[in-house]
């Protein structure tokens, strides 16, 4: 999950290396007509023998997983790779980094406490890879692209500089939501708020019976949230509009709509929730919704591994929906969030590298990870689903649009942090030790100096 800061100690080391952002040598993109990275024939049979290093954050999904693709991947190219995974990846790779040995592939989000990810998008330390996009799968016929659902290459979540360039892949996706107790919900009587007037309605009738309508696992978890709710209040428009720092968006209307739900929804919170919203104790403000203690919380669809040994209320279901409508005969929208695969500017094997991460699309892969949960963004995967991911990804199917983005990558400024001046306040609002207008406040001198810095 979301780990400690690390970026002060990294900082250093990772500016010093600035230079090499961009350095990663581009893949040939000629026909040689195989199966393996096309382009690549010539240097596939060189890079036979040869190692390289993967380091892939241990989530929910366990670690077996990423052993079992780099042997698959061994087997189809020659090609041998040393599996690094923890929990606290930050942590075991981040003193080597500092001095300089890069793995060739990371396998890292962005929107973690220790922000990594974001500092290698800022400080330009991540290889471009767009023409990974044009590389054959080894062992199939059909290019990356062609593997890759539609509208996962579009965002900046994987071209973060807006340059039509793809600096990160994206990895393990998971349609984001509120998530609930469907057994309570029948035993209750009770339906699925669609607008959030019938979820205030629903609050007050939960709060009769002793339970809160809202929690989240830590304030990291509005990211989603938030975007999905800015779509809902102002569309497609206003998201782009507020996610690069429009002079004055958060003076409109859309986000005075969307700063009130959050501020009336911190009323709703269960209030122990700021007390265990960190990195240690998360799991149990998601008790509380297994315990009947909360109804809803945002999550993704990884909440059913990460959570299913915990103990729960008899009769317990896993429910999931959109967020609710700004109002009637309005969209609902589920923030579409997945994970990111990068190699580093500094890596030493570059063209491997590229070679790994278009073997992650291939079908052996998507069938590993998929047995541990992980699912791919390749076309037609819910075909092939069973269980509770039947229901959470067939959300789209069922009336919710998705939402998909984040906010644009800005300089290295100290104490500026997406997370820390946007989301982290919203522990304050459910404590009372703040006011919206505080909050409102804190977001538009951020937002002033995320646009003044750019990238």
């Amino acid at each position: 999950m979301k780990l400690k800061k690390l970026l002060a100690v990294m900082l250093a080391g990772t500016m010093l290396l600035g230079s090499m952002a961009g350095c990663g040598q581009k893949a040939e993109t000629e026909d040689k007509g195989d199966a393996k990275t096309e382009g690549s024939a010539d240097k596939g049979k060189d890079s036979e023998g040869k190692t390289i290093s993967v380091a892939a954050i241990e989530t929910a999904y366990g670690s077996e997983m990423w052993t079992k693709v780099a042997e698959a991947f061994t087997e189809e190219t020659g090609i041998n790779v040393e599996v690094t995974t923890d929990k606290n990846l930050e942590d075991v790779i981040g003193p080597s980094m500092q001095g300089g040995e890069y793995p060739d592939v990371v396998h890292l989000a962005t929107g973690r406490e220790a922000a990594l990810t974001e500092q290698f998008i800022k400080d330009n330390l991540i290889s471009d890879i767009t023409d990974v996009l044009d590389m054959t799968v080894p062992g199939e016929d059909a290019k990356v692209s062609e593997k890759i659902a539609g509208g996962f290459t579009d965002t900046s979540l994987t071209n973060p500089y807006g340059d039509g360039k793809t600096y990160l892949a994206p990895m393990f996706y998971s349609p984001c939501g509120l998530f609930y107790n469907a057994g309570l919900f029948e035993e209750k009587g009770w339906t699925v708020p669609t607008t959030w007037d019938e979820m205030w309605e629903l609050g007050d009738k939960a709060k009769a019976e002793g339970i809160s309508l809202f929690t989240y696992p830590t304030t990291g978890y509005f990211d989603a949230f938030f975007y999905a709710l800015m779509y809902s209040a102002g569309g497609t428009e206003f998201f782009d509009k507020a996610t690069h720092y429009e002079e004055g968006i958060w003076d409109t209307e859309e986000a005075k709509t969307c700063f009130d739900i959050v501020t009336k929804l911190a009323e709703y919170t269960n209030p122990i929730t700021p007390a265990q919203a960190n990195d240690q104790d998360f799991t149990q403000n998601q008790q509380l919704v297994l315990d009947n203690k909360a109804l809803f919380m945002p999550n993704g669809t990884w909440i059913v591994e990460e959570m299913k040994e915990a103990p729960r209320a008899e009769g317990f279901k896993w429910g999931m929906t959109a967020l609710p409508a700004v109002k009637e005969g309005g969209d609902q929208y589920s923030y579409t969030w997945f994970e990111q695969c990068w190699i580093p500017s500094g890596a030493e094997n570059q063209d491997e590298a590229k070679q790994f991460i278009s073997f992650l699309y291939s079908d052996k892969a998507c069938e590993i990870f998929a047995e541990a949960g992980a699912i791919q963004p390749v076309l037609n995967i819910a075909e092939k689903l069973e269980g509770d991911n039947v229901m959470f990804y067939s959300i789209y199917d069922n009336g919710a649009k998705a939402a998909m983005g984040n906010f644009a990558p800005f300089k290295s400024v100290a104490g500026l942090d997406v997370r820390k001046n946007f989301f982290d306040p919203v522990n304050s609002l459910v404590e009372g030790s703040i006011t919206e207008d505080d909050w409102i406040k804190g977001v538009k001198e951020a937002s002033d100096q995320m646009r003044a810095n750019l990238k």
